[in-house]
């Protein structure tokens, strides 16, 4: 399975033509504890960089946005009714949505787990 990482701290984990995408550590740390989380529903379409998820902690309100085009195929309703579960599994069970992806190569554009830590590392 393929992860890559956007300059907007979100992964996205491929596996066949749907992907899984949520947020990253990083971004969790500068956003604080969660209050609330906002999923986008299975059937909306979203293009590359559209916001198509939002959250909100106690220091700030952020969108999260697609890393790819194509159709939400399933929006994860458990972290809206309890939005710790994104900061306590960030990269499981705290996922967003899931998307059919219309073009695969817009994934080429995004980094891999090594130049996302040096991403972030510069970021300091």
């Amino acid at each position: 399975m393929t992860v890559k990482y956007t300059n907007d701290h979100e992964w996205i984990s491929v596996d066949g033509d749907v992907a899984t995408v949520g947020v990253t550590t990083y971004a969790l740390e500068q956003l604080g504890d969660l209050v609330f989380v906002e999923v986008p529903d299975a059937g909306r379409t979203v293009a590359k960089g559209e916001e198509a998820a939002v959250v909100e902690s106690v220091k700030a309100a952020s969108e999260v946005y697609s890393p790819v085009s194509g159709e939400v195929v399933e929006g994860n309703a458990g972290i809206g009714d309890d939005p710790a579960t994104v900061s306590g599994d960030p990269a499981g069970d705290g996922w967003f949505f899931k998307i059919k992806m219309s073009d695969a190569s817009e994934l080429d554009g995004l980094m891999d787990e090594e130049g996302y830590a040096a991403f972030v590392a510069g970021l300091d």
